[in-house]
């Protein structure tokens, strides 16, 4: 499917990475109405950082790069509340932006290539191999809460063996500010992509 001229994007205070599962809860008209444009056609939205401005009220400014968001769910509560499951795919630039009369942001977009695979050197391994630690306590705890409540952060098939998925997911949950989890979303080479969390894991204790 080709990617119409124009894209809605959804401005956050988090940053999507490729293959992320991203739940939102949607109650803004503008976002809603976006929403069922995009469920009616079956074309995602994007997903960009906010470099400056609020989710709610005026049009946020956005960061360059972000992520387009597939739909994969949606439930609606009372007062039409979307609750959406959203999953990332292919990071994108901004070429040029425009908002709407009811702050919603367009534009269009130049979607960037798969990352190179770099040099990972031991950091593969040793940032791979915590991770399944963390995907298997995941499972355990999941197997004690009800499955409605359940929403798995780690999409599947795993690939503990790619640079690219295993980075992308520690950059999801590594407890640094926005902006240091948007310049890894704009790295283009996932062995250093992997490095740098590989530095963020030691500084935390994690390794």
């Amino acid at each position: 499917m080709s990617m119409p001229e124009w894209i809605p994007l959804f401005p956050l205070n988090t940053v999507l990475f490729p293959r992320g599962v991203l739940p939102l809860r949607v109650f803004e008209t503008r976002y809603v109405d976006m929403v069922r444009g995009c469920m009616k056609s079956g074309e995602p939205f994007g997903v960009v950082a906010i470099r400056a401005g609020n989710e709610v009220g005026n049009a946020a400014e956005p960061y360059d790069v972000g992520t387009l968001a597939h739909i994969i769910g949606c439930d609606v509560e009372d007062l039409g509340v979307m609750l959406l499951h959203t999953q990332g795919g292919e990071r994108f630039r901004i070429l040029e932006k425009r908002t709407q009369r009811n702050q919603l942001i367009e534009a269009r977009i130049a979607t960037l290539p798969v990352d190179d695979p770099g040099d990972t050197g031991e950091s593969l391994s040793v940032c791979a191999k915590v991770l399944q630690v963390v995907i298997d306590e995941l499972h355990r705890r999941a197997g004690e809460i009800p499955d409605a409540d359940f929403i798995n952060p780690f999409t599947e098939p795993h690939a503990l063996d790619s640079p690219t998925w295993v980075a992308n997911r520690w950059s999801e949950m590594l407890p640094i500010a926005l902006e240091h989890k948007q310049e890894l979303l704009e790295l283009t080479d996932a062995g250093v992509r992997l490095q740098r969390v590989e530095r963020y894991l030691q500084e935390n204790g994690v390794l």
